[in-house]
Parts: structure tokens; C-alpha cells; sequence
């Protein structure tokens, strides 16, 4: 079974994807900030980590950074829906950072689950 972390700040959206990702067979954990999640990713193996790119205390962005340089073969895909500027602007900022894939909030089930079918494989 593949383990696949969530950090977001809002509940609605972890446990929305908890719950998609479940139905799925997925083992899924979840974290409300970037900090929280990387203390996560130490005590546990992940397939895939999803992250928000705006969160509070350690924000997407910052925690995606971490990752690549402490987990460099962990795939990642960055989720944001916008804040002070674009959504699409936060997106390419973590996708320079690597591989890693991109979903524009609000998104539909299908195009998720086929993102992240995309990055287990890889």
C-alpha cells in the first residue's frame, strides 16, 4: 500500500483528500503546515507528499525546499488555490524547484487521482 502525506492548512481540504485518496486504497497522513509535515516525513517512508503552498509557519514553498534537499527521490505534488497573488504564480515557483507536479485549487477528483497515479509511478 503506498503512504502518501497531506499537508494542508485548511481541515476541509485534508480530509476531503483523506478520504478520496482512502477510497483509492491509499495510507494517508495528514499535517496542517509545512513543519508539522516535515516531522512526519522523518518518522515515516512516503510514496508521495501533496502539499498547500500557503500555510502558516512553514509554507509550501519553504517545506517543498526541504524536501527536495533531504528527500530528493520523494514526489511531490503542490496544490494552491491563491492568496496575495496567483495561484498559477506559487505553482511555477515549486515546479523550478524539480519534478514536481502542479494542481490549481479547485481541481476535480479524477484529474487528482490521475496526478498522483502519475507521480507513484514514476
Amino acid at each position: 500500500m503506498k503512504r502518501i502525506l497531506v499537508v494542508d492548512d485548511e481541515d476541509q481540504i485534508r480530509t476531503m483528500l483523506t478520504q478520496m485518496l482512502s477510497q483509492e486504497g491509499y495510507e494517508v497522513h495528514t499535517a496542517e503546515n509545512g513543519e508539522d509535515g516535515m516531522s512526519l516525513v522523518g518518522k515515516y517512508s512516503f510514496d508521495l507528499v501533496i502539499t498547500d503552498m500557503i500555510m502558516p509557519v512553514k509554507d509550501g514553498l519553504k517545506f517543498i525546499m526541504e524536501l527536495v534537499r533531504d528527500y530528493p527521490d520523494l514526489r511531490i505534488l503542490a496544490i494552491s488555490g491563491g492568496g496575495a497573488i496567483k495561484a498559477e504564480r506559487y505553482l511555477t515557483m515549486a515546479g523550478y524547484l524539480g519534478d514536481i507536479a502542479t494542481l490549481e485549487k479547485p481541481f476535480k477528483r479524477d484529474v487528482l487521482l490521475s496526478l498522483v497515479s502519475q507521480q507513484l509511478e514514476k
